[in-house]
């Protein structure tokens, strides 16, 4: 069994903030859990438009404060989110998170991040395993 509180790992190495500083993301759950997940809160910045896409993972997203825009910029749809909105990134979709409000976001990730991930210039995270 695992336990643990956001509060252990706020500013470890757990505890990663964009270099933009848009964002902040609390891994509390990582590949070497070796659950078949990776489980993290993020919170995104009031005023800031983020593009993501993630090619070599399914995300997960719960957004449990804030309000902004989903924007899915391979379908030119948008969507309003607010406080219990869910969204499922199951098609590797490239898209923008528009922040009205400061989000607050639990989102899961397969397979699992190992937290060494680093958003490249297309807002995509490298498949990194274990091994790697």
């Amino acid at each position: 069994m695992i336990v643990r509180t956001t509060q252990e790992i706020t500013d470890t190495e757990r505890d990663v903030t964009a270099e933009n500083g848009n964002w902040r993301s609390k891994r509390i759950v990582l590949a070497d859990d070796r659950v078949g997940f990776s489980f993290h809160e993020t919170t995104i910045k009031a005023g800031t438009v983020n593009e993501f896409h993630y090619q070599n993972h399914v995300e997960a997203v719960w957004l449990v404060e804030g309000r902004g825009k989903l924007i899915d910029l391979d379908n030119d749809e948008v969507y309003e989110l607010g406080p219990g909105s869910m969204y499922l990134l199951n098609g590797f979709e490239k898209h923008r998170i528009e922040v009205d409000e400061q989000m607050r976001m639990l989102c899961v990730f397969n397979p699992p991040v190992t937290g060494r991930e680093v958003h490249d210039e297309n807002g995509v995270y490298p498949l990194i395993t274990l091994d790697d």
